[in-house]
């Protein structure tokens, strides 16, 4: 081992109680360039990561032996290409064998593209690094940070967080595990059947009321609801200012997109959702056609990442919050919330979103969040393995989550309506579904029933071609059918579809402009203005919208340029830009 070349941390570095830190493991056969990584990563990380180094790839799974050993979780892997022996790539085929879960970069002196896409399409590489990196603040740590933030998003450490204790299939507990996992909240689920610490935590806290939740510092809540966990979690839902510049209703892709830029160019911005932030694509377990994202992200991280952006420029959150009412109070716009608070605000964007249909079929209603699931519930992942899980549905949002649960599940079918997948799913989707060998695609595929005692237990299937119908065991579901959009709320106070979705601009000239939601001004609506002058919409649910996570964020980011212009029409002075 060269002087540069660090050992595994001891067992004896932290007290028992103690969890150890993550580790950054750097690999690299050049003793400068290693001293000068591991320097520049403990100047950054120490504090929070224990930064190792190796000057070989066969010294690095040295290292990942005693790591594994001593029960301490690698972080990321900052990993040299070319290195005598085994490459760059080649070790990190080994070392997510062992880690899936570490984050890992390449590092090279030479613009080895094949190797860059080598190590992309094997070992899904999340960053290629050019050397020199210098200065490390700009080049180095922002790409770092990102990465080590997404990691920290879905680390788990041992017998650390929020412990949840329930039984296994139950409404209630989905529920729960569902909101921390979309708020990025860490925490083991204990199964009160089997798991002997959820037995002594209940027979410590005894309640009627399950899933029980424990925290770190020794408090409880049994059977929470999404407002007790928020409260819990310190989550905001009270907004700081009597008044805002923009507020704006959903934070999924579009919402967040112009949390962004609305903060960012100066705009006072409240941010409001009814559940948690992401929206409906916060629910995909991974979008790989994002642009700037070759290895894909889920959109878990997608949402994350957002939220933090926003947060940085002054954008507000408020969460779990439902909006219950919009009105005019000129020159204000007025939104309720469902505990009778008000907030004032000069202009509004809705970008709400849509929910999937609900499942039509008898037993449908019995067994939701107890074996039937609306959209892909993550969550639900563990509980899958060697189990026969069904996916109804056709479009990507299915052929996602298909993908997903195949990495869990003994066998995926994917129930479609269609004659083809092609008709309703982008392509790289279709070919990677056929390249799965444990999805079955079941096509002209209608359900008819599902059935069960205390749990689901069986599905019933007809095929529309020959007729023929069967029932199959089951016990996992997951449906995504439709899109319904969420403007319930707004009653006629601004103009929708006969479907429900929110119309914009030129499509208000062609729809029955009835009251109360005749237009009021001279001039003619903006592009993506509503019925109510100074009210817009964006995203799914807007009528006529591309059901794309990009246009959504594209349709986000043009609002704010809309509301700006409204603002200088109203002769509302401009705001300091932030970007």
């Amino acid at each position: 081992m060269t002087p540069a070349a660090a050992s595994a941390p001891a067992a004896t570095d932290a007290p028992p109680t103690t969890p150890p830190k993550p580790v950054i493991l750097a690999v690299d056969d050049d003793p400068q360039v290693l001293r000068a990584v591991r320097r520049d990563l403990r100047t950054a990380y120490a504090d929070r990561y224990r930064v190792l180094g190796a000057a070989s790839a066969e010294e690095a799974l040295r290292v990942l032996d005693a790591l594994d050993e001593r029960g301490h979780d690698p972080a990321l892997f900052l990993v040299d290409q070319r290195m005598p022996g085994m490459t760059g790539v080649d070790f990190l085929l080994e070392a997510v064998s062992r880690f899936p879960d570490a984050r890992r970069v390449l590092l090279t002196a030479y613009a080895e593209t094949d190797a860059a896409i080598t190590a992309i399409n094997k070992v899904r590489l999340d960053y290629y690094l050019m050397k020199p990196w210098d200065p490390p603040a700009e080049r180095l740590f922002p790409v770092l940070d990102d990465l080590l933030s997404d990691w920290l998003a879905a680390y788990r450490p041992a017998y650390q967080g929020i412990r949840i204790a329930g039984h296994a299939v139950s409404a209630r507990t989905h529920a729960v595990r569902d909101f921390l996992t979309r708020n990025g909240q860490p925490f083991r689920f204990l199964d009160a059947a089997t798991d002997p610490e959820a037995r002594k935590l209940l027979a410590e806290h005894p309640t009627d009321e399950l899933p029980l939740v424990a925290f770190p510092d020794g408090t409880f809540l049994p059977a929470p609801g999404n407002a007790a966990l928020a409260a819990r979690l310190g989550l905001s839902t009270t907004a700081s200012r009597p008044h805002y510049d923009l507020a704006i209703v959903g934070a999924g892709p579009a919402g967040l997109a112009a949390g962004v830029y609305a903060a960012s160019e100066g705009l006072t911005t409240l941010l409001l959702d009814a559940d948690s932030p992401g929206g409906q694509a916060g629910t995909s377990s991974l979008i790989e056609n994002y642009l700037g994202f070759p290895a894909g992200l889920s959109g878990g991280d997608l949402a994350r990442r957002a939220v933090s952006q926003a947060g940085r420029f002054g954008a507000e959150l408020l969460h779990p919050v439902e909006v219950v009412r919009l009105r005019s109070a000129d020159p204000a716009r007025i939104l309720t919330l469902a505990d009778g608070s008000e907030i004032s605000t000069e202009t509004v964007l809705l970008s709400t979103g849509v929910s999937y249909n609900r499942l039509d079929v008898p037993g449908a209603d019995r067994f939701e969040g107890e074996g039937l699931y609306y959209g892909a519930a993550t969550t639900e992942s563990s509980s899958c393995v060697s189990h026969h899980v069904f996916i109804i549905g056709g479009a990507n949002s299915a052929g996602q989550a298909a993908i997903h649960f195949a990495r869990y599940a003994a066998k995926v079918s994917l129930l479609v309506r269609a004659d083809s997948l092609e008709s309703g799913m982008s392509r790289y989707l279709v070919d990677e579904i056929h390249r799965t060998p444990n999805i079955d695609v079941r096509l002209n595929t209608h359900v008819l029933a599902l059935d069960g005692d205390d749990r689901l237990e069986h599905i019933a299937l007809r095929d529309a071609l020959t007729g023929a119908e069967t029932v199959e065991p089951a016990r996992f579901v997951f449906t995504f059918i439709g899109a319904r959009p969420r403007t319930g709320w707004l009653g006629d106070i601004v103009r929708c579809d006969g479907h429900g979705f929110v119309l914009t601009g030129p499509d208000l000239s062609s729809a029955d402009m009835a009251p109360p939601a005749t237009w009021p001004l001279d001039r003619a609506p903006l592009l993506l203005e509503t019925s109510m002058p100074g009210v817009f919409a964006a995203g799914d649910v807007r009528a006529q919208s591309i059901k794309r996570v990009a246009s959504s964020v594209g349709e986000g980011a043009m609002a704010v340029a809309l509301v700006h212009r409204y603002r200088a029409a109203n002769g509302a002075p401009p705001r300091p830009n932030r970007s």
